[in-house]
């Protein structure tokens, strides 16, 4: 079966590393806080001014006044640091953050990513999407493979406006695990009883696929 949200963020979670000071976008990507494996530390920053998100509250430690930037409420850890969003954002555009993983409407084979507008749909704006995705050192994109329509989200070029360019490495779909590499997509681990022919042809951009190819264990 193809992976859920939660899954997709706990294979996410293993991207992570001791020490890696991380970002996390709205939607699936908050949900990799739930994840963290416990033999490492990171700290998650959300451009709305935390540096040390925690897991989602349970009831008794919500707090109304303590939100992520998707607006969500968040808990914070031990030595979590308040601050303004500018300052958040001197963070980001510094390059002080190691890992952004966030959502994506496309990405294409050049690693440009398009993640904020749909042409004639109303939109705010793209947030702090285009800093991370052009500052920090290494970027994650969370995604389903194919959109509600059944179309491929995973393109020869991108359609939408793009937020980034030649910035995504890998991707993480409810189908598989893929990286970007030299102008194709790699397939390297795929879902549980997903196919490797059903990720071809649910993949619009070129697909290199070698021998081996392991199964998502989450």
């Amino acid at each position: 079966m193809p992976l859920n949200r939660e899954q997709i963020a706990k294979r996410i979670a293993l991207e992570l590393k001791d020490g890696y000071y991380v970002n996390l976008g709205i939607g699936i990507p908050t949900l990799v806080a739930n994840y963290i494996p416990e033999n490492i530390e990171v700290m998650l920053q959300s451009e709305n001014g935390l540096l040390g998100l925690g897991p989602y509250p349970n009831e008794h430690a919500l707090d109304a006044d303590l939100i992520n930037a998707g607006k969500e409420t968040v808990t914070a850890i031990p030595g979590a640091a308040f601050f303004s969003s500018a300052d958040s954002f001197v963070m980001i555009r510094g390059g002080h953050i190691d890992l952004t993983v966030l959502g994506a409407f496309e990405v294409d084979v050049h690693g440009n990513i398009a993640s904020w507008m749909i042409p004639g749909k109303l939109v705010k704006g793209m947030g702090g999407a285009m800093d991370l995705v052009a500052s920090a050192r290494n970027i994650v994109v969370a995604m389903m493979h194919t959109s509600p329509k059944g179309e491929s989200k995973l393109l020869q070029e991108c359609t939408l406006p793009l937020t980034g360019i030649h910035c995504v490495h890998k991707i993480v779909t409810d189908l598989g695990v893929l990286t970007v590499e030299n102008g194709t997509f790699k397939l390297l681990e795929r879902a549980p009883d997903v196919s490797v022919e059903e990720i071809k042809a649910k993949t619009a951009g070129p697909l290199i696929v070698e021998k081996n190819i392991q199964v998502i264990q989450c």
